[in-house]
């Protein structure tokens, strides 16, 4: 049994699930609603407020989907009741970013400034506070989503290996390489 896909999930109290017939998965909540189309092997069941997974034989592809389909379940719960949020950090010298509802500027050392739409689902705030680098803080209930624009964000300067330079994660840590050796 896969360890991640027999695990019970919680349905907090002001969260609603509902499975359709042809197995779309609709979950709401305080925070918003999110659709998820499951595989049709699968089956879920809701006792007491515990949604679990199951899968019909040990086939290695019914394991994979067993684990996947249950963490994506879990990640729609968390998000419709708690929601997520992400940080980064543009870490450069000359750096900037602003936003204006949703269209984000960046300026990353490019000859041109760098504008960024983001999706309505994501909420997104700037700052640009002296003695720290400019933060871009990403809050959204759809985890894929939100994944996808920060990674989006992040290609637009990734942190090199010699200075550090770049878009990355509050907290993250990049593994510094050492420079040339001068001299003979």
């Amino acid at each position: 049994m896969s360890r991640i896909g027999k695990a019970p999930i919680n349905i907090p109290g002001n969260v609603t699930f509902t499975n359709s017939d042809s197995n779309l998965v609709t979950i709401k909540g305080p925070k918003g609603e999110l659709k998820q189309q499951i595989h049709p092997d699968l089956t879920i069941e809701v006792n007491d407020g515990e949604l679990t997974v199951k899968r019909p034989t040990d086939q290695q592809r019914h394991r994979a989907m067993h684990g996947l389909y249950r963490s994506l379940l879990n990640n729609m719960i968390t998000g419709v009741s708690e929601g997520y949020q992400r940080q980064m950090e543009l870490v450069g010298v000359g750096y900037r970013v602003s936003n204006t509802g949703n269209l984000v500027e960046f300026s990353l050392g490019y000859s041109h400034p760098i504008f960024f739409y983001v999706p309505d689902e994501v909420k997104v705030t700037t700052s640009m506070e002296k003695g720290s680098p400019p933060t871009v803080t990403l809050e959204s209930h759809d985890l894929q989503l939100l994944g996808q624009v920060c990674a989006k964000i992040r290609a637009f300067r990734k942190p090199e290996p010699y200075k550090g330079k770049g878009v990355r994660f509050k907290g993250e840590h990049i593994r510094r390489k050492a420079g040339k050796t001068a001299g003979k």
